[in-house]
């Protein structure tokens, strides 16, 4: 038998639920909500009423239409979730932008990442009033006449200041592709780390070590990724007169021109260096020391700016002692800082036996591909190359750090520490292409693609703000908030609002947030 059931909740509201009396027990078959007021209470029950008995309360929703004693749902929303979303959006400053149906877009993208025109279904689902999808594409459009990105810039610049640390930005780039079969001026095939073969683009975000945006850049899919970063970097810098700051970028962004420019407008860096460098930075130390290591051992020393003769002698072999280095005496150098890890020489001998492995299978002639590493090819005739090998051997748990920050400023261990903090700029790009999916992009002129990532960064900016106020993902924050919803009963003409009442979770976010929600 199906019946209506009320149950007193521990906030002391009482919980109206359809359940049906199954081997001695109550089972509930729909939690209809939680009423405060008595009127909530009539509201929610009459409700129940017409769900047990279907058809008795199917009226015409029109006004007066409602006959005394029934009751109609004429609305629902996640105005909890809204609440706490819109909030977050306003104390980073956004609203600037004046702007509503931009918001609206930044915010619907948090809660549901799709297309523009698909937007329109998930603010309707949460209850928010909206524009039009020809407003919403007006207003992309404005976003590139006003430069909304910049606008966004300045105020997470602002947050950042008030909140965060400006001293150590962390830069990095990936790549977003399009299912199109032309290039264009933007759209090209270049270089991808997923091997795809189709037009993309090139996009940089800068980030503070926490991970929060600061800069976010475009560009032609087959650029170099290196050829990125003193734009971002520099656009940062002059935007915000800034002069005093270090930037963190991986070994990807390592070249000479790029590293002379930051120093030269007086910019600190740590960058990732290859391990083609280490024999010849760490020299003096395998002489004097062999191959020997131990777990978490540095090495601070120096490595050549560029390849000559006399860059190279400056770190001299026949020294047992490191060189220190010196921005004045070492003006052919950078700092150079290499670590040993036992973890990492773990899984480095483990790659190299692969690869070895692999070698021996192809020289052998039981494996056809490609030529892989440590094979070499004389006369029409493979053998390992052994040379290549020992050498790679040698190098087993070594990774190495640049930068033009001298060990009376930061120690080596604080290099190493600050570089590591890139997980966090790699972690906002994982969000931006998963919780927020920056992809597909359905947009093809240039306009479009950069507004659209401007509304990607928006949004970005929202949820690490969030998840770092209340230590949440976003999801889980999303998961929690939408199902409290608010409901609009018409009782005989006259309107009754419900809510669901907060779970614990809600509850901590609102107050990790400093969202204010009235209880009653």
């Amino acid at each position: 038998m199906v019946f209506v059931r009320k149950v007193r909740t521990k906030s002391g509201a009482t919980a109206v639920q359809i359940a049906e009396r199954e081997g001695g027990r109550d089972k509930v078959l729909e939690h209809l909500g939680s009423a405060r007021t008595d009127a909530e209470l009539t509201a929610l029950l009459e409700v129940a009423r017409a769900k047990i008995y279907p058809g008795q309360g199917e009226l015409d929703l029109s006004a007066g239409s409602v006959p005394a004693g029934h009751a109609v749902i004429t609305g629902k929303s996640s105005m909890l979730l809204w609440h706490v979303l819109s909030s977050a959006y306003t104390r980073l400053g956004f609203d600037v932008l004046g702007d509503k149906t931009f918001k609206d877009l930044v915010l619907a993208r948090l809660v549901e990442p799709t297309s523009k025109a698909d937007s329109i279904r998930v603010l309707d689902e949460l209850g928010v009033q909206h524009a039009s999808l020809r407003t919403i594409f007006r207003s992309l459009a404005r976003c590139q006449e006003r430069d909304y990105r910049a606008q966004l810039s300045a105020a997470c610049f602002a947050h950042v200041e008030r909140h965060g640390d400006l001293t150590l930005c962390l830069y990095d780039v990936t790549t977003l592709y399009f299912e199109a079969e032309n290039e264009d001026d933007l759209r090209k095939i270049g270089y991808s780390k997923e091997r795809r073969v189709d037009p993309q683009i090139v996009v940089g975000l800068l980030v503070d070590r926490a991970g929060f945006p600061l800069e976010v850049g475009c560009f032609e899919g087959n650029q170099a990724e290196t050829s990125t970063l003193l734009p971002i970097v520099n656009a940062f810098t002059e935007r915000h007169s800034l002069a005093d700051i270090v930037i963190v970028a991986d070994a990807g962004m390592l070249s000479a021109g790029n590293l002379k420019e930051l120093d030269a407008a007086n910019l600190r860096f740590i960058v990732g260096s290859r391990s083609a460098k280490a024999p010849g930075d760490l020299a003096s130390h395998f002489r004097w020391h062999g191959d020997a290591f131990t777990d978490g051992q540095l090495i601070d020393t120096i490595t050549p700016r560029v390849c000559t003769p006399a860059a190279k002698a400056a770190n001299d072999v026949k020294k047992r002692t490191e060189p220190v280095w010196d921005p004045k005496e070492h003006e052919l150098s950078w700092r150079a800082v290499w670590a040993y890890s036992a973890k990492r020489a773990a899984r480095d001998t483990k790659t190299l036996t692969l690869q070895e492995n692999r070698a021996k299978a192809v020289i052998a002639g039981e494996k056809a591909t490609r030529t892989p590493r440590f094979v070499k090819t004389k006369n029409g005739a493979t053998s390992l190359d052994e040379a290549a090998l020992a050498r790679a051997k040698r190098l087993i748990g070594l990774k190495g750090y640049v930068t033009n920050l001298p060990a009376s400023v930061m120690p080596a261990a604080e290099v190493i520490a600050s570089y590591h903090s890139l997980w966090q700029v790699e972690a906002s790009f994982r969000m931006t292409k998963s919780d927020l999916a920056a992809r597909p992009v359905f947009h093809h002129q240039r306009e479009a693609i950069e507004a659209h990532l401007t509304v990607v960064m928006a949004a970005l900016a929202v949820a690490r703000h969030l998840q770092d106020s209340t230590g949440l993902s976003l999801k889980k924050i999303v998961r929690t908030l939408r199902p409290l919803q608010q409901i609009t009963v018409n009782i005989a003409g006259h309107e009754h609002t419900a809510a669901d009442p907060l779970t614990d979770t809600a509850s901590q976010i609102l107050t990790a947030t400093d969202t204010e929600w009235p209880t009653h």
